[in-house]
């Protein structure tokens, strides 16, 4: 089956003008000439596309389906054209993104705001769930991921940033409790661990030199967020692992104390992820340009 890509764009084009004449305004093409491309594409696809009538134009639900791939190819030949008459256009459109919420939240918020100052004409749609989007199927321009990946040949990833991660409590915790002088102490202590999404506590891990301990304290409190762990430390709860560029944040207020500061966790990568497509959307590479450069180095 040979399909034209053409085509697919016109289909695009049509169902987003919600009907032929305005496509054709659009466009500078006659009517006649898109309906007869519309209908050699159904005809090779071997599926009606389009429901039409005197007065509207209804996508089948193959054709919602379809219509993604559609606005696919039109983003890749505008974005080929800039190219080729080595012009630059606005960035422009929505921008669908998906990333960890503490993420979010700890790093990027004002970032973002300067992003959106910058490029005004690109609308930012963020998701913050905890799940795995899968970008193609959702639609999804690009992904922040934290730590490994899995081997995908559809999508690219550039790492973003390392994190580094230490352990944290509060003054009156240690001063109740204790200061650990080694990790075998931590063991007397509470620890506020992240939740795995086995709901297993991953063990800590750490290393100071070629020595090296694994172990986990008793768990006082589980939960997927960071942020709420180390709030839950301030609030003299227990021992949190947390990266070191969130919770140094509130240690020149004494409300955090670095426990075993000469023990270090591993390292954690942010990786941006998007669709591996040659030609990408500008919208889509000027925000991967901005992020590269404002974060590269933070950690």
């Amino acid at each position: 089956m040979q399909i034209e890509p053409n085509d697919l764009w016109l289909f695009a084009k049509i169902a987003d003008a919600g009907s032929f004449s305005k496509a054709g305004e659009l466009l500078g093409l006659p009517k006649s000439t898109l309906s007869r491309r519309i209908s050699n594409l159904e005809k090779q696809l071997g599926e009606r596309l389009l429901q039409r009538t005197t007065r509207q134009l209804n996508l089948t639900e193959f054709g919602l389906r379809l219509l993604q791939h559609g606005r696919q190819v039109s983003e890749e030949i505008e974005a080929a054209m800039a190219l080729a008459q080595h012009r630059q256009i606005q960035p422009s459109g929505v921008l669908r993104i998906s990333m960890p919420n503490d993420f979010a939240n700890l790093f990027l918020a004002p970032l973002l705001a300067q992003f959106s100052n910058s490029y005004p004409a690109i609308t930012l749609e963020i998701d913050l769930s905890a799940r795995r989007v899968d970008l193609l199927s959702e639609s999804f321009d690009l992904a922040i991921r934290m730590g490994d990946l899995p081997d995908d040949a559809t999508l690219t990833a550039k790492r973003l940033n390392l994190q580094t991660w230490g352990l944290y409590a509060s003054q009156a915790y240690l001063q109740k409790r204790g200061t650990p002088a080694h990790p075998e102490e931590l063991l007397e202590h509470d620890a506020l661990s992240l939740l795995a999404g086995n709901r297993e506590a991953p063990a800590w891990r750490l290393t100071r030199g070629e020595q090296q301990w694994l172990g986990m304290p008793p768990i006082r409190i589980q939960a997927n967020s960071p942020e709420l762990l180390v709030k839950l430390a301030m609030q003299d709860q227990g021992i949190v692992a947390a990266p070191d560029s969130y919770a140094s944040t509130y240690m020149p207020n004494q409300e955090l104390v670095r426990v075993l500061p000469e023990w270090c966790l591993p390292q954690t990568t942010a990786w941006l992820v998007f669709p591996g497509r040659r030609l990408m959307p500008t919208k889509t590479r000027v925000f991967i340009d901005f992020l590269e450069t404002h974060l590269k180095d933070f950690t």
